[in-house]
């Protein structure tokens, strides 16, 4: 028995845009951001509970209503007088391991080449139909399958096609992500695709906490007993959707509020026109939700705050959040004038800041009797990702700011891997182009037309083709084989001892590897942080999804002291040895940051330590890329001779820009 919704304690900004997902799914789903251990996955399951029953014909796999079937239905089609039934709303979780195949359905290409017959077994998207789809850790799901997702809510339909054979169904679903910042964030372009998005965090008064961990503890002992505690307040809710749905259709969006919805919108420079849409329709859901038949400013206010956090980001590093202030001017500077009373002899003060007085009423309750109900909640903690945001603390002592990012090279692992989906390194994938063909293993899923009939011509004549048309065996189908880029695992080791120089120059470095940093992000690398100075090596971050917190890292990490380089690459050593057992597909790359000097306690050979360290890592096979810091009018090329040893590509710090950029800049110099 799943944990009542009602029951959840607190986190009314998530309850909220769940509701209004549930109100009006052509909102876009909503993607639930914050810390482990927050309920966000509880709640999720809870809101499947309280969901109105679906009405579905007899024996259909999709779903579909009998009211209006889908005449596309591959059960289909169906009589209008087809035996119906129903059933309560279905909530299907997508495993973040799970093939696009899986996802979207599969088509038996052997029976349909060699039979004619067309047998499509339905995916998930299928089961989500009318339906919650969840996917827990949306951010580490490979960004096609994503794509996919997102296509489908958008359009409520979902294709399968394979070679000339295609297959559509209804897919109408509400979309919940869950997704913890620290182990790595969705790229720009897929959170616009989200319609809400809200940060989440464990409460931080003592008593609101106690009363989560009394209802857990209450809910553990007795399941059905908690549940029938809350069975009032549950079905309350379950027809309080119902009746907001049926109310949504004659929801009026004014243009007055229309106006305050775009305003808001272009004060928050955001890209593109989907905010406005996603805005206007949270609006209209929250009216019908409150009980309104027209939209007000409340409800823009609420939407805006739930629509438009996450499409100001810029970069990885950008926190989301909206500025209450900004949203207040912008909705004053939308209202509506109102004629002045002839009668009133003195005006309205306008404020302090000019922009008149800003009513803000309190939203509807969202459900549970221990709530005086608001729809947004007031501002919560800052998240994980804000640390990283430009307007945080400043550096710690003895921490050098890093200067400002440029657009890295892409920097590569040699050879073919088979890794996980990504953009950096030549790897066997699902998604890329055709370079061959082969025998399948196990069923076709990716036939190459050429190759296969390239192995059934040759037999034709045995096989008594007289006429057009040629004659398929099961033998002489043949797999495309694809080539893609993979995601890698990119350690950075950087030098932060004295001889790095001045404050500029490790400036620069900092500035140089937070590019790197971007890059990985952008191609969907894991990445880990090693630092040496003084006497030792310190793994400041392990392996993780989260570039946020390496530039975290990196921005507070304090240079000085000796240069202890064995240390750093013996740690880097470790340290991919046991990646390699925890993900062996994933191919590491190891970026050292240094001058190439190496220092150590007096009457050892420093120099002859790092070597040998750096001998270890190219007998494990490690590719590695080593970027030298060095500076100055004398050059020892002690990072070119570490670099040898370690079977590395040597870059100079200022050789790390994408080839193109500094194309670019050569130009301009030259003709100037």
């Amino acid at each position: 028995m799943s944990f009542p919704f009602s029951a959840v304690v607190g986190m009314a900004d998530m309850r909220l845009a769940l509701l209004l997902n549930a109100v009006s799914p052509a909102i876009g789903g909503v993607l639930v951001r914050g810390e482990k251990g927050t309920a966000k996955s509880t709640a999720v399951r809870a809101l499947t509970a309280v969901l109105p029953p679906v009405a579905v014909v007899t024996g259909c796999r999709f779903a579909c209503d009998p009211a209006a079937p889908d005449p596309a239905c591959p059960d289909g089609p169906h009589d209008p007088g087809a035996p119906a039934g129903g059933r309560p709303a279905r909530l299907v979780e997508l495993p973040v391991g799970a093939s696009e195949d899986r996802v979207v359905g599969s088509l038996d290409l052997e029976r349909a080449l060699t039979e004619g017959v067309k047998a499509f077994e339905p995916g998930l998207l299928a089961a989500a139909h009318r339906g919650v789809l969840y996917v827990d850790e949306v951010n580490l799901l490979h960004d096609h399958l994503v794509d996919l997702l997102l296509d489908a809510a958008a359009m409520g339909t979902a294709y399968v096609e394979r070679e000339g054979v295609s297959v559509r169904h209804a897919a109408r679903f509400l979309l919940v992500g869950t997704m913890n910042p620290e182990e790595g964030e969705l790229r720009p372009q897929l959170l616009d695709r989200f319609g809400l998005t809200v940060e989440v965090a464990a409460p931080r008064d003592p008593d609101e906490r106690a009363e989560v961990v009394r209802r857990r503890f209450a809910a553990d002992a007795d399941p059905t007993g908690f549940g029938a505690a809350w069975a009032a307040e549950e079905s309350a809710l379950a027809g309080r959707i119902a009746a907001a749905r049926a109310r949504l259709p004659h929801v009026v969006l004014g243009d007055d509020a229309l106006r305050q919805v775009t305003s808001v919108c272009a004060a928050f420079d955001v890209d593109g026109l989907r905010a406005d849409l996603v805005t206007a329709r949270a609006a209209i859901a929250h009216a019908a939700w409150s009980g309104r038949d027209t939209v007000t400013e409340d409800d823009v206010r609420v939407a805006a705050r739930l629509a438009l956090p996450h499409r100001r980001r810029r970069n990885p590093f950008d926190a989301p959040g909206l500025d209450d202030e900004t949203l207040d001017r912008a909705l004053a500077d939308a209202r509506p004038e109102e004629p002045e009373d002839p009668t009133d002899p003195e005006p309205t003060d306008p404020g302090p800041d000019g922009s008149g007085p800003s009513p803000d009423g309190p939203s509807p309750d969202v459900g549970g009797p221990e709530d005086g109900g608001s729809g947004v909640a007031d501002a919560q903690e800052p998240s994980p990702s804000d640390s990283a945001h430009p307007s945080a603390p400043a550096p710690e002592r003895g921490a050098v700011a890093p200067a400002d990012p440029f657009r890295a090279r892409r920097l590569e692992v040699p050879g073919i891997g088979a890794g996980a989906a990504g953009r950096r390194s030549r790897a066997r994938s699902e998604r890329g182009r055709v370079v061959g063909a082969t025998r399948p293993a196990g069923p076709v899923t990716r036939l190459h037309l050429t190759g296969t009939v390239l192995a059934a011509a040759p037999h034709q004549r045995a096989r008594g083709r007289t006429g057009p048309g040629l004659r398929i065996a099961r033998e002489d189908l043949r797999q495309a084989t694809l080539e893609g880029r993979e995601g890698n695992l990119v350690l950075f080791v950087v030098d932060a001892s004295g001889s790095m120089g001045s404050q500029a120059r490790m400036g620069a470095v900092k500035g140089a590897v937070l590019s790197l940093l971007l890059d990985a992000y952008q191609r969907r690398d894991k990445v880990g942080l090693i630092t040496f100075r003084g006497g030792d090596a310190e793994l400041a971050l392990p392996p993780t999804w989260s570039v946020e917190a390496a530039a975290t890292r990196l921005r507070d990490l304090p240079t000085g002291g000796r240069t202890p380089l064995a240390a750093g690459l013996l740690r880097a050593h470790e340290v991919l040895r046991v990646e390699r057992v925890r993900e062996p597909q994933r191919r590491p790359l190891l970026v050292v940051v240094t001058d190439g000097r190496a220092t150590g306690a007096r009457g050892t050979d420093a120099l002859g330590q790092a070597a040998r360290a750096a001998g270890l890592l190219a007998a494990a096979g490690t590719a590695s890329v080593v970027v030298d810091c060095e500076s100055g009018p004398v050059r020892l090329g002690l990072a070119a001779t570490l670099g040898a040893h370690l079977g590395a590509q040597t870059l100079r710090l200022e050789e790390l820009a994408a080839e193109t950029l500094a194309g670019t800049v050569r130009a301009v110099r030259e003709a100037a």
